[in-house]
């Protein structure tokens, strides 16, 4: 069979399909007619519990999760956790961390931007997505996205209030809280991971190794 010959096939078949797809006499119904009415529709089932449910879902995606009651008993809960790790007690916050006893923990955390050497990076959130087990960073002057992007080590600050169901609720709270949207937003699930090289996933090859999450319960 000729290429011209071939090529007229393809586009008859292609016709029939479109023809026997819509709307009409044939009964059959296209692709419209089968999406939802309610986009609301589309969205995952998350467990009444979104709490518990990003958490599950963070740690799939290779987060490691800790829970604390209160915002005052993160600094010695990361404190331990870096102590059992093997990690560095060094590094950089975000500026709207400054509350927080830090020190008083035996961390010493800079308010300012990474550099090189600095392999530690704790952050807050604007939000969390329980659907993926995602994180919503905001950029600004007070919480520079190379925080979470430099270190090798990541740990956030996840107040349970900000737990959100999904994307939607994520990006309604933007614009309800924001306005006009800020320069750059983040979504973070868990470390960095590439399978370029013979498809072997590798963590870490363009940000941080680590992703660690601690869940404040009372805020």
């Amino acid at each position: 069979m000729d290429s011209s010959r071939a090529r007229a096939n393809i586009l008859a078949r292609i016709r029939k399909a479109g023809s026997t797809g819509s709307t009409g006499s044939t009964g059959s119904t296209g692709s419209t007619a089968r999406a939802p009415a309610d986009p609301a529709a589309l969205r995952p089932r998350i467990a009444d519990d979104a709490v518990a449910h990003f958490e599950a879902q963070a740690q799939r995606m290779s987060s490691t999760t800790a829970r604390v009651a209160t915002l005052a008993d993160a600094p010695a809960a990361l404190a331990g956790w870096l102590r059992e790790n093997g990690l560095p007690l060094q590094g950089v916050r975000w500026e709207t961390l400054a509350d927080l006893n830090w020190a008083g923990a035996g961390l010493a955390l800079e308010p300012r931007a990474p550099r090189d050497g600095d392999r530690l990076g704790v952050t807050g959130v604007f939000a969390a997505i329980a659907e993926t087990g995602t994180l919503m960073l905001m950029s600004g002057p007070r919480t520079p996205a190379s925080t979470h992007l430099l270190p090798e080590t990541h740990v956030a600050v996840v107040p349970a209030s900000r737990v959100l169901r999904h994307y939607e609720d994520g990006f309604a709270l933007m614009r309800e809280e924001f306005g006009t949207p800020p320069r750059a937003m983040n979504l973070v699930s868990g470390p960095s991971r590439t399978g370029d090289i013979e498809q072997t996933i590798v963590l870490g090859a363009h940000g941080p190794y680590r992703v660690h999450l601690l869940i404040v319960e009372g805020a």
